[in-house]
């Protein structure tokens, strides 16, 4: 028995070399310009992809399976180097779309065979190898990602065959390290309606870095997969279920135009079925950075009138709201420019103001005053909403609602009208035993929270259901972000699928996370104190205890004003 600590091949990390230095010296310095983007291809999808080695002649079992899992970082033709680890047979049978186990490091796999890898067998002679790995996530079957920590044990079966190892039995889906994993796989958002047919909600997905392939891909799990889990009873599909592509490729044209060619189950859809699946698809390609100028669906090569459905326009991106010098407003430059609805409202208030959040159409302001309570701002009145103890800083949703929760009971979230009435939201983060943030989503479909189950601080997200006049009336189970190792003094949107969560562990700083996907965190300014969110990640806003606003630029920090009482967030971000 022989076991190896994640001994990559030395062979396959040197033919890697070779190729990237044959690459290198073969690039022209002379002819004529080359194609540029392929059609539908991304501005930013990488210029190369990793590439993994073939199998090496008379390597043993534990070789074979080392490199087979290497072998994850080139998907291109269906995992088309993988298969060369296999036996015929077993080659047809592996499904590496099945999903993704994403492991820590490519070192700290450790491998164990039955025979050594220079043991003299035959033909028809077996080995077992184990592989055992320390997981950190997971993508399931339709593009779905869950963080997912601890130890996993992967069977392998090998057989020697006309002289050489090769895989005959393992298990379906891909291995591969963290390190690795942005490079070869990449988040899309599949788009769905909300309740109302008039918001569009994003859903990530994560398939592989495929520029020529990925609007097939797309649009295959779009119409042939419904919503994660979580989401799903908030969200629906334009494509009923009977409805499949009749091909399976989405070709797009040099005009830009995306052929989609349906079975016959869609000549019996009306035309606001149609509409509605266009946009759908339309703007899923579109978030996904798939370049189309339209979708075309067709049947047996013959077009469908298809037109687009009409959506609620999303807010303009206001800017930065500061209270500041007794002035509050947006702040462009220098200048705070007024917001009619709540500035009056929200300068006639003598109790300091910890935070503020102005509703999307700027008619209101939800704010917690120095008492720790809730009020409401606009209409030329301040109107007090919760006297509770230890509420958390109050979020606005864009059906006008302020909801709030005290920090020591989750359970008890309460969505207030604008006409002061109370309306309790039903299945509040069950087994959560403290609430530090809530933020409700701009499409208001979604809820994202700081919680703590037990003795783990975690970032949530839940759907958000509501009845026939938009009240919300319950939440959706908790579909778990990231688990937190410090406090969080701020949470915010960055745009429809990211998370801004301000923390302060060794030191202040802001997490990025995607909303089913990875984190990244990057240091904050110091003494930083509140964030606000924005249509990008891009776009936030830091504010620190001195009064010290902060705005991104780049990978750094830069000051943009002093002075500032109050960074107040917009509904939504």
């Amino acid at each position: 028995m022989r076991r190896r600590n994640g001994r990559v091949l030395g062979s396959l990390a040197v033919a890697t070399l070779m190729l990237a230095l044959a690459a290198c010296t073969g690039l022209p310095t002379t002819g004529d310009a080359q194609p540029g983007l392929a059609l539908g291809a991304a501005p930013d999808d990488p210029d190369f992809l990793p590439v993994a080695s073939d199998p090496v002649k008379d390597a043993g079992p534990a070789e074979i399976v080392e490199g087979f899992i290497e072998a994850a970082i080139t998907p291109a033709d269906n995992w088309a180097t993988a298969r060369k680890f296999l036996t015929p047979a077993f080659a047809d049978d592996w499904r590496p779309s099945a999903g993704v186990l994403v492991d820590s490091s490519a070192s700290s796999r450790t491998v164990t065979s039955t025979v050594d890898d220079g043991e003299k067998l035959a033909d028809g002679d077996k080995a077992e190898v184990t592989v055992k790995v320390d997981q950190l996530a997971g993508i399931d079957e339709t593009g779905a990602y869950s963080e997912a920590h601890g130890a996993s044990t992967l069977p392998f079966v090998v057989v020697k065959t006309d002289g050489q190892w090769r895989i005959s039995e393992a298990p379906d889906g891909v291995v591969i390290d963290e390190s690795r994993f942005l490079r070869v796989y990449d988040d899309y958002p599949l788009q769905y309606f909300d309740q109302t047919w008039e918001r569009l909600v994003p859903d990530v997905r994560w398939f592989p870095r495929r520029p020529a392939t990925i609007a097939t891909t797309i649009t295959q799990t779009l119409i042939g997969t419904g919503p994660s889990p979580w989401l799903e009873s908030a969200v629906q599909s334009a494509f009923p279920a009977d409805v499949r592509l009749a091909r399976d490729a989405v070709p797009i044209d040099p005009d830009q135009v995306a052929d989609v060619a349906l079975n016959r189950a869609a000549q019996a859809l009306d035309q606001r079925t149609l509409s509605r699946m266009r946009t759908q698809l339309q703007a899923t390609l579109e978030a996904s950075g798939v370049h189309v100028s339209q979708v075309r669906f067709t049947i047996d090569g013959r077009p469908l009138d298809a037109g687009v459905a009409k959506l609620v326009e999303p807010p303009a991106d206001a800017g930065t709201i500061v209270l500041k010098d007794g002035a509050f407003g947006t702040l462009v430059g220098r200048q705070i420019t007024p917001i009619p609805g709540v500035t009056p409202d929200v300068l006639g208030i003598s109790q300091p103001i910890l935070s503020i959040d102005v509703a999307a159409d700027g008619a209101h302001a939800a704010l917690q005053l120095g008492d720790g309570h809730v009020y409401i701002a606009g209409d030329g009145s301040v109107n007090t909403l919760d006297e509770r103890a230890s509420l958390v800083r109050p979020t606005m949703d864009p059906y006008g609602y302020t909801w709030s929760v005290p920090s020591n009971a989750p359970g008890a979230l309460l969505a207030w009208g604008s006409d002061v009435t109370s309306h309790q939201i039903a299945d509040a983060w069950p087994g959560a035993t403290e609430v530090s943030s809530i933020r409700v989503s701009a499409d208001g479909v979604r809820v994202a929270a700081v919680v703590e189950v037990g003795a783990e601080r975690w970032v949530v997200v839940s759907s958000v259901l509501r009845d026939a006049d938009g009240v919300p009336t319950q939440l959706g189970p908790p579909k778990q972000l990231t688990e937190l190792s410090g406090t969080a003094t701020g949470l915010v949107w960055l745009g429809s699928d990211r998370l801004g969560v301000l923390t302060d562990g060794d030191g202040p700083s802001v997490l990025t996370q995607i909303v089913g996907g990875t984190g990244d965190t990057v240091s904050a300014p110091a003494g930083a104190a509140s964030i606000a969110g924005a249509k990008t990640a891009a776009g936030a806003h830091v504010l620190s205890f001195d009064g010290s606003l902060y705005a991104r630029s780049g990978s750094a920090w830069r000051e943009s004003t002093t002075g500032v009482a109050v960074l107040a967030t917009r509904a939504g971000y």
